[in-house]
């Protein structure tokens, strides 16, 4: 089942991809030849249309062969003008490379949304789950299981409120309403300042977290705020990794299917969430200025914007030739590295 969940999430990530591309040159009236799955020779092929539909035998990405994209083209003199990729206009060439990272980052939110919706999200309620001995909470003896149910009065509606009200009262005791078996008690309640936050309380508690299922907007709030925070976290693993602060462990197919084999044990929702962090993460790792990704190539178009003329085509594509073969021997050296680490060297 390993190999069948690591294809299956693999190909969803780059034909999400590749889709973009397609979509946009489409739009943008661009002639595509191909849309391919894979890399590598053929397995199937089905023409549809202009549009050449091909699976190739290794799923480490994919591509869309647009026409007037690799100078001396053969047969490109019989395509019009305005339908040639490297003709139109800056905008139309921008929006086409970036659209395919923008789809992997809309999958990432849907895919969060999607677990948020149907299976439901951890959050936190009014319940204390653990106390802290030597703390206020444990003092004053609230226990594991408490409902809280209003402080000073105030009725409690969730776990936020808690927060909210001890951290405003440092120093000043507070009167806590909990339920327990079936009855309610009020204990008084003075938080310590927190060394940690000067200015703010804290009493020791940590909250009961429920699964609970949202609304579909809520669920793609938190979708798009889980994408962001996946975000926020390559760039700052890619911030220390440039500052020598630390570094990050890549992972090519082996490793990422060894992470999707132990997701698919525990469920399908979490094959899901693994497929959104990888997806969120493709569409950064595409965006890096590195030869023969997207990212390259929008930062060749922005030469070209500066100097107000583009780079010389075969100049171009022998950098993205020279990128490309690095990253192979790169996928080549992380692969190897992952089966020593599956084999325990």
């Amino acid at each position: 089942m390993t190999v069948f969940w690591t294809v299956a999430v693999l190909a969803l990530l780059i034909v999400i991809h590749e889709l973009g591309h397609f979509w946009a040159a489409k739009r943008k009236g661009v002639l595509v030849y191909e849309f391919a799955v894979g890399i590598g020779p053929r397995l199937g092929a089905v023409r549809r249309g202009e549009t050449e539909y091909t699976l190739r035998l290794l799923p480490l990405g994919g591509f869309v062969r647009m026409a007037g994209m690799q100078p001396g083209e053969e047969g490109l003199e019989k395509v019009p003008v305005e339908r040639r990729f490297l003709e139109r206009p800056l905008a139309d060439r921008v929006s086409i490379i970036t659209a395919g990272p923008l789809m992997n980052v809309v999958l990432a939110v849907l895919l969060f949304a999607l677990v948020f919706a149907v299976v439901g999200v951890p959050q936190p309620v009014p319940v204390v789950a653990d106390v802290e001995q030597g703390y206020p909470a444990a003092e004053a003896g609230l226990r594991p299981g408490d409902r809280i149910v209003a402080i000073d009065g105030r009725a409690v509606d969730d776990w936020g409120d808690v927060v909210t009200t001890v951290q405003e009262a440092a120093d000043r005791t507070l009167a806590i309403t909990v339920e327990r078996e079936g009855r309610q008690l009020t204990l008084r309640v003075t938080p310590r300042p927190d060394p940690s936050r000067p200015g703010t309380g804290v009493i020791g508690i940590r909250p009961k977290l429920e699964t609970l299922r949202t609304g579909i907007i809520e669920a793609l709030r938190l979708g798009a705020l889980h994408t962001l925070r996946v975000a926020a976290g390559f760039v700052l693993a890619l911030i220390n990794l440039v500052t020598g602060q630390g570094g990050i462990d890549v992972m090519g197919p082996v490793g990422i299917g060894q992470q999707i084999g132990e997701a698919a044990r525990v469920g399908l929702s979490q094959v899901i969430l693994l497929a959104a962090v990888l997806s969120a993460n493709l569409a950064l790792v595409n965006l890096l200025p590195i030869p023969a990704l997207d990212g390259g190539r929008l930062l060749f178009l922005a030469v070209e914007g500066v100097r107000g003329r583009p780079v010389d085509p075969e100049q171009e594509n022998l950098v993205h030739f020279l990128g490309f073969a690095l990253l192979m021997l790169l996928a080549i050296f992380i692969t190897y590295r992952d089966i020593l680490r599956l084999n325990g060297s």
